[in-house]
């Protein structure tokens, strides 16, 4: 990162954007999670995060770009859904991919990274905002999320409550915690 103040751009993602979205998702999960979690933790962590296509056909995934006059780099991405799936990816086991309704249920935040070179400058708040706005223009009153203990201070400090904490055993026989976390919009 250069000394100078960066230049966030955002933008709905697309469907070319996915490869690089899954590289900055492994890169994210790889770096940033080492502070928080054993490699073993990250290793089950996987089994639950990816690429959420709904998101993205759904036009409610949002990437995060730092332009300069020398280069353009994708610095996060994340988004919020109207769906009922709380957290994960296309292969995450116990999805529910219909339609929430804005009068009775709340919206999502969803599939949230950060590039590990541009932590805390202002990117997960950023997303948080974007997706924030967006569900609430499209009639939404509470929004909630899924997280790991990664994101959890984040979402503390803009207002989000923890309902209860979900541990599940992975494949590799270690613990995956999902916080699941709410605020009203």
């Amino acid at each position: 990162m250069t000394s100078a103040k960066p230049t966030f751009i955002h933008r709905t993602a697309t469907i070319d954007d996915v490869p690089n979205i899954r590289k900055l998702m492994g890169l994210s999960i790889e770096y940033n999670m080492r502070f928080f979690m054993s490699d073993d933790e990250i290793a089950a962590a996987k089994e639950t995060m990816g690429v959420d296509m709904k998101l993205i056909n759904d036009g409610t995934y949002f990437i995060i770009e730092n332009r300069s006059e020398y280069a353009t780099i994708l610095v996060g991405c994340g988004g919020w859904g109207k769906r009922k799936t709380l957290y994960g990816g296309d292969h995450t086991k116990g999805r529910n991919d219909t339609l929430s309704d804005p009068n009775i249920e709340a919206a999502r935040i969803r599939a949230m990274d950060t590039h590990s070179d541009w932590v805390r400058c202002g990117i997960g708040s950023l997303l948080l905002k974007l997706g924030e706005t967006a569900a609430k223009k499209a009639g939404f009153k509470d929004i909630e999320l899924g997280t790991t203990v990664l994101g959890e201070p984040l979402y503390l400090a803009k207002g989000y409550l923890e309902v209860y904490r979900n541990s599940e055993i992975a494949a590799n026989g270690s613990e995956n915690v999902i916080i699941k976390m709410t605020k009203i919009l």
